[in-house]
Order: structure tokens, then C-alpha cells, then sequence
């Protein structure tokens, strides 16, 4: 997107991930809404010539639509494909201990584990994406608001904003340990709520 909308861009980022981070269990289809249409945003925009401002803005709102709409509309959906990132998360993540990429298999393997899992797990597999996800949506809007390099260069020469979701800021060592403590919080504050809400229908319910 054009370098301009760096700091709402950078905005939305910080109130999705939080929103999803800390309330994602309660209000999950919001939170697919959020992530579709940033997912779609990202996905049409990369498909416009930079030069065209103008049709990367359009590209970007009618593709966020589009995926804010198949996500709310598509529950379960969301919910394996919540499953099918946590698997290939944590496939990453196991590899990566040892300094390896995992191959593709693998990868695939713990995708469709993931997915099948989250069909009887919804709740806690749904806690634990938001959490985490929305941590990391949290993460990579902060850095992009306080100045990340590669933004800055691109608003000073007036390219294009570029978002990297994976890897928001190089070098940085302390980012995924602030990444696993975020979504740690994010997560116990859901089970904290969503315990809160259980013990509330309950009550209801024996009355």
C-alpha cells in the first residue's frame, strides 16, 4: 500500500492483534473478519503495479471484503484453518530449534493434524491462534508505528508500505520471546474469560 497509509495501516494492525489477542475466543467471527481482510487486502494489492496508487487502494478494500466475508461466512472453516497454521507453526518452530527448515511433508502432515484436531478442540485451539496470532499482528503494527526502517525508507522516497508479517524486524533477537510471553497472556486472559463465561450460563441454566 502507499507509504502515506503507513500509520493507520500500522493502527489497524495494533487494535486487530489486540482484539484477537486477548478476546479472540469471544469473538471469534470478528476476529476471522479482521484477518480476512487483511489477508484479502494483502493478497489483491500484491497484484497491482505500485506506480497506480489509486487501483492498489481499490484492489486492497474490495480484496479485504472478499476475504472478511468468506472468513465470517465460513466458521469452520476458520476454525480448521486456525488448526492447520497452528500444525505448521509448530512443525516450524520444531525444526527450527535445530536450525533446520522442515520439509514440505512434514509441513502438510502437521497442517492437516492441526485441522482435524481443531474440529475437536475448537475452544482451545481457537484460544490459542487468536492468542498468538494476534499477538505477532500485535507485534508487527508496533514496529511498523514506532518506525520500522524499511517503512521509513519507502515513506521518505515515496514508494510503496510494505508489510512483512514474518519477519517485521531483523536482527531483532527479543522478538519472539516478547511473541511467546504476549501470547501467553493473551491466552490465559481468554481461559480466564471464557472460564467467566461458563460459570455465568451455568447459573443461568440452574435457575
Amino acid at each position: 500500500m502507499p507509504a502515506a497509509y503507513q500509520v493507520p495501516a500500522a493502527i489497524a494492525l495494533v487494535v486487530g492483534g489486540a482484539v484477537a489477542c486477548f478476546f479472540g475466543y469471544r469473538l471469534f467471527r470478528v476476529v476471522l473478519s479482521i484477518f480476512g481482510f487483511i489477508l484479502g487486502g494483502l493478497m489483491a494489492s500484491s497484484l497491482v503495479g505500485p506506480s497506480d496508487t489509486t487501483w492498489m487502494i481499490g484492489a486492497w478494500i474490495v480484496g479485504g471484503l472478499i476475504g472478511m466475508a468468506l472468513l465470517y461466512a465460513g466458521y469452520y472453516v476458520g476454525v480448521a484453518l486456525s488448526g492447520a497454521a497452528l500444525g505448521a507453526v509448530v512443525s516450524h518452530l520444531a525444526f527450527g530449534a535445530s536450525g533446520q527448515e522442515p520439509p514440505f511433508l512434514v509441513v502438510l502432515v502437521a497442517a492437516v493434524v492441526g485441522a482435524i484436531a481443531s474440529m475437536y478442540l475448537q475452544k482451545h485451539v481457537i484460544i490459542l491462534f487468536t492468542a498468538f496470532g494476534g499477538a505477532w499482528t500485535l507485534i508487527v503494527g508496533a514496529m511498523a508505528l514506532l518506525g520500522n526502517r524499511a517503512a521509513l525508507a519507502a515513506a521518505a522516497a515515496g514508494n510503496v508500505w510494505v508489510i512483512y508479517p514474518l519477519n517485521p524486524a531483523p536482527g531483532q533477537r527479543w522478538m519472539p520471546y516478547a511473541w511467546v510471553i504476549l501470547g501467553i497472556i493473551g491466552a490465559g486472559t481468554q481461559l480466564g474469560l471464557a472460564g467467566g463465561g461458563g460459570k455465568i450460563r451455568r447459573k443461568k441454566k440452574s435457575s
